[in-house]
């Protein structure tokens, strides 16, 4: 049986790609990666830009997204590339793209994408947790006993059934701050497959610390490449 193919032209071909960093803010916090994904393919349209399709039956814009925040997890700091089929002024796509998306999906900035893929550049994240109206005692006690250990162990429930995660690991460095509504933890986490999320940080601290710790709201306040001093560094720059 021959195998059918497309009528009409090939797709053009992509001759630039730009690296969009947003933000998740407010109840945008509580969109799912698919939302998001939506959001911003009806966003690309009502922008105008030029964007580049996948070939096949199903066409869909040549768009890359690497390593989305969890539900519920606001962030500073989400990444995707778009690949389009003419060049275009990264700082004309910025504002226009910004307005096109719901209150909340915020547009950071914009830049023309580097070589190497968006997705290897994203070693690890720089988090902040706020317990609202915790004990800061309790939660710096919590943090000790948590970086003292050797291996602090969570379980995921994962598609093929539940899995142990080692949270202690890939945190490369923490501290406690007095916040205005609470005790701040901001810590380094280094990506691993799977990535150690921000509820799993809190399971794993109530596990050396007081139980009662409440759940915290978690922001990404960065993303990106690991400095030499462990400092999280910028995807969109060098």
């Amino acid at each position: 049986m021959a195998r059918r193919t497309p009528e009409g032209p090939p797709p053009e071909p992509v001759a630039q790609r730009l690296r969009v960093r947003y933000a998740k803010r407010g109840r945008m916090r509580f969109s799912s990666t698919r939302d998001f994904q939506r959001a911003l393919e009806r966003a690309v349209r009502r922008a105008g830009l030029p964007m580049a399709f996948s070939a096949g039956f199903h066409p869909h814009p040549r768009i890359s997204y690497a390593n989305a925040a969890p539900t519920g997890v606001a962030s500073e700091a989400e990444y995707v590339e778009l690949g389009l089929t003419r060049p275009v002024d990264p700082a004309e796509v910025a504002p226009v793209l910004d307005r096109a998306l719901p209150d909340g999906l915020d547009v950071v900035a914009v830049t023309e994408a580097h070589e190497g893929a968006l997705a290897d550049r994203l070693e690890a994240s720089r988090w902040s947790l706020v317990f609202r109206g915790a004990d800061g005692a309790g939660v710096r006690s919590a943090l000790r006993a948590f970086l003292a250990a050797d291996r602090v162990e969570v379980t995921r429930m994962m598609k093929q059934g539940p899995r142990v995660l080692d949270v202690r690991e890939p945190v490369l460095a923490a501290q406690v701050d007095e916040g205005p509504d609470g005790p701040v933890v901001t810590a380094t986490v280094r990506h691993t497959t799977p990535t150690v999320r921000p509820e799993e940080l809190w399971h794993a601290l109530t596990q050396v610390g007081p139980q009662d710790l409440p759940r915290p709201l978690a922001t990404r306040l960065a993303q990106g490449p690991l400095g030499g001093s462990g400092d999280v560094g910028d995807p969109l720059q060098g």
